[in-house]
């Protein structure tokens, strides 16, 4: 079981495993915000209900300005594995400018994309083959890409990971 850790702002700042978040909760560190009631901590002073998400008491100073990390894990993630061209199931990345054409490794340049429709493009762009991207790639923002370890995000999760409007 994990627990979402939230800075004194509630902005998501990590995931830690339940009994981290304990420690916190008894050093008087953080309070609970939510629970799961269904799989209690049993210890010599009784039953405590697990933490899945806390809010730390004081503030952590955060560097600002994070940037997520190109990967292709990322970028299969980030297009929900569906390729950028036919929508199709996509287990490649391809790059929108070649690079052998100076196309760089970034978030605004690299798709999913399906091995059929990756092998067809070879070292063309788009325009050369007539083909539009279902959708403008840009760089992933909100907590599940900044926060470490929410990659996974436990249902209870959703309200604080949700990206500031």
């Amino acid at each position: 079981m994990r627990t979402l850790v939230l800075n004194a702002g509630y902005e998501p700042l990590a995931v830690v495993s339940y009994k981290r978040a304990l420690i916190l909760v008894m050093n008087h560190k953080a309070v609970v915000l939510e629970r799961d009631g269904d799989h209690p901590v049993f210890g010599t002073h009784g039953a405590f209900d697990r933490p899945s998400v806390i809010l730390l008491s004081r503030y952590v100073r955060i560097a600002s300005g994070k940037a997520v990390p190109v990967s292709r894990r990322g970028v299969l993630r980030r297009d929900e594995h569906r390729c950028g061209y036919c929508g199709g199931h996509a287990t490649t990345i391809d790059h929108i400018q070649p690079r052998s054409r100076g196309g760089k490794d970034t978030w605004e340049n690299l798709v999913a994309c399906c091995l059929k429709c990756n092998n067809l493009k070879s070292d063309r762009n788009p325009a050369e083959m007539g083909w539009r991207l279902r959708f403008t790639p840009a760089q992933p923002r909100g907590g599940t890409w900044t926060v470490r370890g929410a990659e996974r995000v436990e249902p209870d999760w959703g309200e604080y990971l949700a990206p500031a409007a």
